[in-house]
């Protein structure tokens, strides 16, 4: 096995051949064998251990376990105890939840300290056959029947394309000595249910039933990376990049067939994986969102707009008389001139005498209105916007310009008549908008 192990190495993980490793050892056969093989290897890596105190003295032995057995390959260890059962009450997740999430969020922090770009596991064939069964139990589409991906950004498992018996096979013929979880044969845990009772049976069927799985395995990833260009190639289309914002026009989706899948698998990156809440906007008033954890999904009029969720950004700010220039939240100049020699959008020339300091720059608020450069009256704000068909994340991103309650300017738009230039006027004030 170490000889198709290297080769399995050499073709398709050169990454651990050329940079240093974490290796996560449970003290199980899998991960022992792991370990053993790396090391025969002379790759690179540490090793870390995670004790979860869920098996009371036996957690602290498989702690004990792989410390022993790092030193005795001479690689530095990484070892830490959680309180995995206060972590399940005060997040509300399962056993396995908490578990998954306290070790990979330890991981990553040992990853970034330690400029390690990649930690291995020893996930095995058998371990992918469970977790597509269990997929299957669940409901799942064909990301969760391609099952555990054998590589990514900052995972590698290169035991995924060995079997379990294999495993064993080695540990007994290199005499290696692991540690046994007793938890691991108790049937009220659904992966161990099926391990014991379900895939015994399944092997029966067929004596190569392992391996023709691994090759259904690799036929639905092929599948699955068709199925991603065309989706990619199809969002391209579709999805019109504007600034920072998607617009998405309804009438494009609305052609899509069958919609719900398609729906799904578009939105999906954007963390919306509901496709019948997105279907239900179609036909919805302007202003309708959805949230997702990463971005929002905006109904305006006939198009859907996403955006990214950023930290929140206060919606006030303030320019002292003797300022010249506001960097955040916008970047704006200000400065006295003796003429008007600049017209341009993002250019506004006002009295010096109209101003009241500190100017205010500030987000719309209800009940806004101002006097627009050109026109009879006042108009109110949102007239404005809905006049300069705005969606309602323009209407959010509008920063105005007041002097006291006085809009000034509806910056890089529009200015207000109260604070134009006249024959009168002695001072002139320059505020110029820069894109950065």
């Amino acid at each position: 096995m170490l000889h198709e192990f290297k080769k399995h190495i050499d073709l398709k993980f050169q990454n651990l051949l050329e940079e240093p490793f974490l290796l996560a050892c449970s003290g199980g056969v899998d991960s022992v064998v792991l370990v053993h093989m790396c090391s025969e290897l002379q790759l690179d890596f540490s090793v870390a251990h995670c004790n979860f105190k869920l098996r009371g003295a036996a957690s602290d032995a498989d702690e004990a376990f792989v410390k022993d057995l790092a030193i005795s390959l001479n690689k530095r260890c990484f070892s830490r105890t959680f309180d995995t059962i206060g972590y399940i009450n005060t997040q509300k997740v399962s056993l396995q939840v908490a578990a998954r999430e306290l070790r990979y969020a330890w991981f990553s922090t040992i990853l970034k300290e330690n400029n390690i770009a990649t930690v291995v596991t020893a996930h095995q064939a058998d371990d992918n056959l469970e977790t597509f069964l269990i997929n299957v139990s669940r409901g799942t589409g064909i990301e969760g029947l391609t099952s555990i991906p054998e590589k990514t950004a900052a995972i590698s498992r290169p035991l995924l394309a060995f079997s379990r018996d294999e495993i064993l096979n080695y540990a007994q013929e290199h005499h290696l000595v692991w540690r046994e979880d007793e938890s691991n044969k108790e049937t009220k845990y659904l992966r161990n249910k099926i391990r014991h009772t379900i895939v015994p049976h399944l092997k029966e069927l067929h004596p190569n039933f392992l391996n023709n799985f691994l090759k259904t395995q690799t036929f639905l990833g092929q599948t699955a990376l068709l199925l991603d260009v065309h989706i990619e190639a199809l969002r391209t289309t579709i999805f019109k990049k504007e600034k920072d914002i998607f617009k998405i026009e309804i009438d494009a989706l609305e052609k899509l067939n069958p919609l719900k899948t398609y729906i799904y698998l578009l939105f999906k990156p954007y963390g919306f994986h509901d496709a019948s809440a997105i279907i239900s906007l179609f036909g919805s008033l302007s202003g309708k969102e959805l949230l997702s954890p990463t971005h929002r999904l905006l109904k305006d009029r006939n198009f859907f707009l996403v955006q990214e969720i950023k930290g929140s950004t206060p919606n006030f700010y303030e320019i002292k008389e003797g300022e010249t220039s506001m960097l955040y939240p916008i970047h704006l100049k200000k400065e006295v001139v003796l003429s008007m020699d600049e017209i341009a959008p993002n250019c506004l020339y006002v009295d010096a005498r109209t101003l009241k300091y500190p100017l205010i720059v500030r987000k719309a608020k209800i009940g806004d209105y101002f006097y627009p450069f050109g026109m009879q009256g006042r108009k109110k704000l949102s007239k404005f916007f809905k006049d300069e068909k705005y969606s309602q994340i323009d209407k959010e991103n509008q920063w105005l310009l007041c002097s006291e309650k006085n809009i000034i300017w509806v910056i890089g738009k529009r200015v207000d008549n109260r604070f134009k230039i006249s024959p009168e006027t002695k001072e002139i004030i320059k505020f110029t908008l820069y894109n950065e």
